[in-house]
């Protein structure tokens, strides 16, 4: 070493012999090896110290370099079109919010967002190659309760919800309302309850297809509520509505924009809601839980995502826009006629509700057994 330090591998020892140096010769010589070995541990305690220190170093020189690309990333973020993925076919009502969304973003980020429907699978086949893509913030994705809550307890899925993605921020809510036909003989939920009780696996419920949200929020209210309803699957929630309203199934618990139309004219008898508290588009609607039935709430869930190992800052950007957008009257308007309410929260709120939705949708599965198609 050349730090001014003496190297003890070129030190000379002079051949003669000091009477003190002899005697302290002679009691190196009789320690006790315990000593030697105390030495050691030292040595190693320290070298590992060191070793640590170099790579808290390391680290503390990298860290802000890393944040400085993070944060330059995000700046020119984003500088071409960017890719939003709607797992679902034209037409439904997540391709709906999907292109809503998007159009509101081209406007805020100065950049065009193109909405992808990559359908197939449950909504499976476009948001695994969305956990596979390019961790850059150009492509995203509008994820469901369906494929993000409930289908990965149901079949194998390409992708892990909770470890695949880097969540953005909730983007809106919606709530099922529990409708029947009017020929069936109960005005409320009691008495429906009742019926049900009376004539176990006799009275039936439409859903929008096996393991759709529709399915097993039907399947919840059985577990909750201790009774035997057969279950009819139809290949969408408006058939499903067709099927109560022309009396083939008796009830079905259906979304907004399919069912509530109906309610005015007499064809359909709304007789509760899923959501905490009243919605705006069905006031005189009550909620399950003020009627005494808790643990029964559910919503159809949309959040923005993308790929796990996005920059921070560039999901930071985004979800600043979704915040705002969220607060927007014309853009909350537009998404209440769709029978949803506009939502917004930090990307580790969203990641909180994915597993707990996950959780608690997990639960119905296995205890209804059911099983995907």
């Amino acid at each position: 070493m050349t730090d001014g330090r003496m190297n003890p591998g070129n030190t000379t020892q002079s051949t003669m012999t000091h009477p003190a140096a002899s005697s302290s010769t002679h009691a190196a010589s009789t320690r006790p090896q315990g000593d030697t070995s105390a030495r050691v541990r030292l040595a190693l305690i320290v070298a590992a110290a060191a070793a640590g220190a170099a790579v808290l170093a390391v680290a503390a020189t990298y860290a802000p370099a890393a944040r400085a690309a993070d944060s330059k990333a995000a700046n020119s973020y984003p500088d071409h079109p960017i890719r939003l993925v709607v797992p679902f076919p034209p037409g439904g009502g997540n391709d709906t919010l999907g292109r809503l969304v998007a159009q509101r973003l081209s406007t805020t980020l100065g950049q065009t967002v193109v909405v992808e429907n990559r359908a197939g699978a449950l909504g499976n086949l476009g948001t695994e190659q969305v956990a596979r893509a390019k961790p850059d913030g150009y492509t995203l994705t509008l994820g469901f309760v369906a494929n993000f809550a409930m289908t990965p307890s149901l079949s194998k899925t390409g992708y892990d919800q909770n470890k695949d993605f880097a969540p953005i921020s909730m983007v809106a809510q919606g709530y099922q309302i529990l409708v029947v036909n009017p020929q069936l003989p109960v005005k409320n939920v009691a008495e429906l309850i009742a019926l049900a009780k009376a004539k176990p696996g006799e009275l039936n419920y439409a859903s929008g297809g096996n393991g759709s949200p529709l399915h097993l929020v039907a399947e919840l209210f059985k577990m909750q509520t201790g009774t035997d309803i057969q279950h009819v699957p139809y290949k969408g929630s408006a058939p499903a509505a067709a099927a109560v309203i022309s009396g083939e199934t008796q009830m079905v618990f259906g979304g907004v924009v399919s069912t509530l139309p109906f309610v005015p004219t007499g064809r359909l008898r709304a007789l509760a809601v899923t959501s905490p508290s009243r919605i705006a588009a069905a006031p005189d609607v009550p909620t399950l839980n003020e009627l005494g039935y808790p643990g029964i709430e559910a919503s159809s869930w949309y959040g923005l995502f993308a790929p796990a190992g996005t920059p921070p800052a560039i999901v930071a950007k985004l979800n600043q826009e979704m915040v705002k957008l969220a607060k927007d009257p014309d853009y909350r308007e537009q998404l209440n006629k769709q029978g949803q309410e506009a939502m917004s929260s930090t990307p580790e709120e969203l990641a909180r509700y994915v597993r707990s939705e996950s959780e608690k949708w997990g639960r119905v599965i296995k205890t209804a057994n059911i099983k995907a198609d």
